[in-house]
């Protein structure tokens, strides 16, 4: 009698191919850390060569020659053949400064000699977790109170929140006002404040006719110190976060998850996404703010006068803030939930939600899966030759 097919072969091939699926259906886009990446390219004299090299290229491609010289597009070209090419940095890495440098070198192999837009180097991911939360605790505040203000109060009863958001209260208060410091300590509260309380805080809904509730919200990133205090051109102002390697990070993952795709304003990216890259510009000099107490419209701290021949190009930049469909849209819905967890509050005072968002996200990739299909490949092939 014929023994039967043993199906381990066919089943180990399976499992050979479920992660690159999996990372397939996450975008295509491979998680190559930077760092790790550099690395590799140190063992290889050739790769860490051309990098070196294009590093040293990098002054001359800001103020750019009639021709870029051969030696630097031969560096270049290298680095495209490279690990290095595609590689990406996570927003809140110990070492994000030194990724970003990594990132930016390569970057200008990718678009050495063409004027080709920055991308953003943040993975394309965004984790997000159900909030549980007390809301009875709230009871102390009238129930007229708006929102902002019970917002305020929510990170006043977390202890991380509280402890961050008066580290730079303090760093930007007029009596201590130095813009620096009060820039830094913002970028501290919106990157290592939970998600949830910080665009509560910043993203509160108010009634057009609540001004102190505008005004408490327009106030959440102390603009009195964290905003320049004379207005300047708004390509002035983006040539200088383009000098800043986090800045011109921070405006470029702006620029590739806020970007309307057509006339019909289909945006790049699901809204969280977007919600994400603006609130990491908060902190820096590109920082935007809500323009007034009446409405939830928000715009650089810039102007287009004086702009020459450049005018267009500046109110290009300008309108990606203040009438950017994408942008205004995820702020909206944002602001309707955060309306309705406290609807719902009314009926449940003690409330596990987790959002729901209006596009599809994409499948990702989790971070236990490659410890557990290496565990579960290990155990197979041990079995095919039990």
């Amino acid at each position: 009698m014929a023994r039967p097919a043993n199906p381990l072969p066919v089943l180990s091939i399976l499992l050979l191919l479920l992660p690159p699926l999996l990372l397939l259906g996450a975008g295509g886009r491979l998680m190559n850390n930077c760092i790790q990446a550099r690395k590799k390219c140190q063992a290889d004299p050739t790769c860490i060569a051309a990098y070196h090299h294009l590093n040293s290229c990098i002054s001359s491609v800001k103020n750019p020659s009639p021709a870029v010289s051969a030696d630097c597009l031969e560096a270049a070209q290298h680095l495209r053949n490279s690990s290095l090419m595609g590689c990406t940095c996570h927003r809140h890495m110990k070492n994000q400064t030194a990724c970003l440098d990594i990132y930016w070198t390569v970057h200008s192999a990718r678009s050495l000699g063409d004027d080709e837009p920055d991308v953003s180097p943040y993975e394309d991911t965004v984790t997000r977790k159900p909030w549980k939360m007390n809301l009875s605790r709230l009871n102390m505040l009238k129930q007229e109170s708006d929102l902002c203000l019970k917002f305020t109060t929510l990170c006043t009863l977390n202890s991380k929140c509280d402890r961050l958001r008066k580290a730079y209260g303090e760093a930007c208060s007029r009596s201590h006002c130095q813009r620096h410091t009060c820039l830094r300590q913002l970028r501290a509260f919106f990157e290592k404040a939970s998600e949830h309380h910080a665009q509560g805080l910043l993203l509160c809904p108010c009634a057009p006719s609540d001004l102190g509730c505008g005004q408490r919200r327009r106030n959440t990133i102390a603009p009195s110190c964290s905003l320049p205090s004379e207005t300047p051109n708004c390509l002035e102002l983006r040539g200088l976060c383009l000098s800043d390697k986090l800045c011109r990070s921070r405006l470029a993952d702006f620029q590739t998850h806020c970007h309307p795709m057509d006339i019909l304003g289909t945006c790049a990216t699901e809204q969280s996404r977007c919600l994400q890259a603006y609130m990491g510009l908060i902190g820096t000099d590109m920082t935007p703010n809500f323009v007034s107490n009446i409405n939830a419209s928000v715009a650089l701290s810039c102007t287009c006068r004086g702009s020459g021949n450049l005018q267009e190009d500046c109110e290009r930049l300008e309108e990606s803030f203040s009438h950017n469909p994408c942008l205004m849209e995820a702020i909206a819905v944002k602001m309707r939930w955060h309306s309705q967890l406290f609807s719902q509050h009314l009926a449940d005072s003690t409330l596990a939600l987790k959002e729901h968002h209006n596009k599809d996200l994409a499948l990702r990739t989790q971070p236990w899966m490659p410890s557990l299909f290496f565990c579960t490949l290990t155990l197979i092939l041990l079995l095919s030759f039990w």
